[in-house]
């Protein structure tokens, strides 16, 4: 075991967890942050996307010992209302089917624009290719990334 200060959504934690421990698991089962999700386990789902230092990262195969020291943001920290433009135009294209990957694929989306604010389909489908919904909602996706594009 390890004691680490983690900061999540702008918050400060201190944790005590082995410097392996997935950052998911940490999230989800210390922070009680359970909008990441656990998928495949393996960083090839995408459902566990975070935010670790602005960069989209699969938290299931990122340690613990790896984040500390990071801003890490989560679905939750995206935007506490909600209101993020992701957020918005996935609601104005009702993305979601089963919502199980839809945390993920907000957060790989967000990343995008924040890197890339105007994408083409290449760029999107690049980007968001690591994300696998079940549903088969990509063509929403995408029409939903190009709105969040406009509205940013």
């Amino acid at each position: 075991m390890a004691s680490y200060t983690l900061s999540v959504n702008g918050k400060t934690h201190q944790v005590d967890v082995d410097p392996n421990t997935p950052i998911l698991w940490v999230l989800r089962d210390h922070l009680r942050l359970v909008g990441t999700k656990y998928g495949c386990g393996i960083a090839q789902c995408g459902a566990c996307t975070i935010h670790v230092d602005g960069v989209a990262m699969r938290s299931c195969s990122l340690p613990v010992s790896q984040a500390a020291d990071r801003a890490i943001t989560t679905i939750e920290g995206l935007s506490e209302q909600g209101t993020h433009p992701v957020q918005e135009a996935w609601r104005e294209h009702d993305v979601p089917q089963c919502g199980y990957c839809q945390a993920g694929q907000i957060m790989s989306a967000a990343a995008l624009l924040k890197d890339i604010p105007n994408p083409s389909d290449e760029d999107i489908d690049a980007m968001m290719s690591g994300n696998i919904c079940r549903c088969g909602t990509y063509t929403r996706i995408k029409a939903a990334i190009k709105t969040a594009a406009a509205k940013s």
